[in-house]
């Protein structure tokens, strides 16, 4: 298991759309495994693929209450509540701005060995889902932002030390700083 560097906004690999798992491997349960601990060395409750530079549709998460690995995943809407609330990415560290999602869904795909997984989240981990799913198909949240948000996350991200040095990778222990950083100018 690898803490890999995490691809910055301005990655192409973030735009693509991921390509769906065909072989369930060693090299897939090495991709899982690097996921997880460069989520969780980067502070985040989800992480995709590309965002370790990795073109598949494999996302894995850790909200505190559920943690897993969801390989080709889709998922559907359950009903038609909604919940707007702060949303942030490793790949766009330091930024967090409210996005509206379904306050429900029901995810589907497999895990590492091809067997089927099917689950129900709702706020945060329904958050999850939906975010690192945009991942796979190349949408970030900002693309989710109302118009004068998006602007004004756009000039965030212009100005952000990390975009002004060119930087389109960081490592983990990078963005943990920046998102920690950046968290206590906001509570300051």
């Amino acid at each position: 298991m690898t803490v890999q560097p995490v691809r910055l906004f301005g990655d192409p690999v973030l735009r693509a759309r991921a390509d769906e798992v065909t072989s369930f491997d060693r090299e897939l349960r090495q991709l899982v495994a690097d996921l997880t601990d460069t989520m969780h060395a980067s502070g985040g409750v989800g992480m995709a693929g590309p965002q370790i530079g990795v073109g598949l549709r494999v996302f894995v998460y850790d909200t505190g209450d559920a943690k897993g690995h969801l390989v080709n995943p889709t998922y559907e809407v359950l009903g038609e509540e909604e919940q707007t609330g702060p949303e942030g990415c490793l790949s766009i560290p330091g930024l967090r701005h409210d996005v509206t999602r379904a306050l429900r869904v029901r995810a589907r795909g497999v895990d590492m060995t091809g067997a089927a997984v099917e689950f129900e989240g709702e706020a945060l981990l329904a958050r999850c889902v939906q975010h690192e799913t945009d991942h796979l198909d190349g949408v970030l949240y900002l693309d989710r932002l109302n118009p004068a948000t998006r602007k004004e996350a756009m000039r965030a991200v212009r100005e952000s030390e990390w975009f002004t040095t060119g930087k389109t990778v960081m490592t983990a222990a990078e963005v943990a700083a920046t998102k920690a950083a950046a968290a206590a100018e906001r509570s300051s």
